[in-house]
């Protein structure tokens, strides 16, 4: 794998990953939609294009971390795409949130062109990004993963392989986000039962962060939801909404029922509803608090 990678997709975490990658000695050519963001690294000496279809040219991995299946498939298939000028033989990683028949119809489109499609989404926040600590996920052709694993090398603690159906590692991120949004809905109703009993909120978070459930999870967001402190969002609430949107999507295309991604889709859709779309997801606890009648309004 050469220095010069192109990357396309500049969010919170996207520039966290693409700023670790410049400092690792990468040269980054790299696009987004909107160009402001992307000035922090062209401060240090990435090269901004004016489309993905530049930002690939002459490249033979590019990175895309976007927010939706939608946003994806413009990039990849739409005008201006990077199917345009991918190089033969080039890789192409997605580390989005996605549906795994996405990551599948994408990487027909690149096989018919000579290139490789890989899924690779991580669990991590942004500063889990920047620390470069993201768990990654990976799926796909062999021989492409093992190509890219010295780049992944330096953004995440780990690697996981599941295999070369390229949709497998997008199952296992959503149902990794399933689990996470469970353990918030969790965490929120139980925190709210000591909150109307007199019992701090902070306090058992503190037990149960130690004790019983003494991992990231509970401990990072047991905290943020102890507290409510929702702002500034890590992982916006909408965002949240759209990951359940596509595991109850997945889960009907394999014939699995979820009851209770249901019950967390509709609690998420209420939140939106009600303008909390850009809050952290752990802001789901706010409808909690409300029906609990401990808040009438925020």
């Amino acid at each position: 794998m050469n220095k010069v990678i192109s990357f396309i997709g500049l969010g919170n975490m996207g520039l966290a990953i693409a700023n670790n990658l410049l400092e690792s000695g990468y040269s980054l050519q790299i696009y987004n939609r909107t160009a402001e963001k992307a000035q922090p690294l062209v401060d240090k000496g990435a090269k901004l294009a004016a489309h993905p279809a530049d930002a690939v040219e002459g490249s033979n991995l590019v990175i895309t971390m976007l927010a939706n299946d939608q946003a994806l498939e413009a990039v990849v298939l739409g005008e201006n795409g990077i199917l345009e000028k991918l190089s033969p033989g080039a890789i192409h990683l997605s580390m989005s949130t996605i549906l795994p028949t996405t990551s599948r119809n994408l990487a027909a489109h690149h096989q018919r062109i000579g290139t490789n499609y890989l899924a690779a989404p991580v669990f991590g926040r942004p500063d889990a990004a920047a620390a470069r600590k993201l768990w990654i996920c990976l799926s796909g052709n062999e021989v492409a993963k093992s190509e890219v694993q010295s780049v992944l090398n330096v953004l995440g603690q780990g690697v996981f392989d599941f295999g070369e159906d390229v949709g497998a590692a997008n199952v296992v991120k959503l149902t990794g986000n399933f689990l996470i949004i469970s353990a918030i809905e969790a965490m929120a109703e139980a925190f709210t039962l000591a909150q109307k009993n007199g019992i701090e909120r902070t306090k058992i978070a503190e037990l149960f962060g130690q004790t019983l459930f003494a991992c990231p999870i509970y401990q990072n967001y047991g905290r943020m939801i102890a507290h409510e402190e929702y702002e500034p969002a890590g992982f916006k609430l909408s965002l949240g909404l759209k990951d359940v949107t596509l595991v109850l999507q997945t889960a009907s295309d394999s014939y699995m029922p979820m009851p209770f991604a249901s019950i967390l889709h509709e609690r998420l859709m209420a939140s939106v509803a009600q303008g909390r779309g850009d809050i952290d997801w752990t802001g789901l606890a706010l409808e909690i608090s409300q029906q609990a009648g401990i808040k009438d309004n925020f």
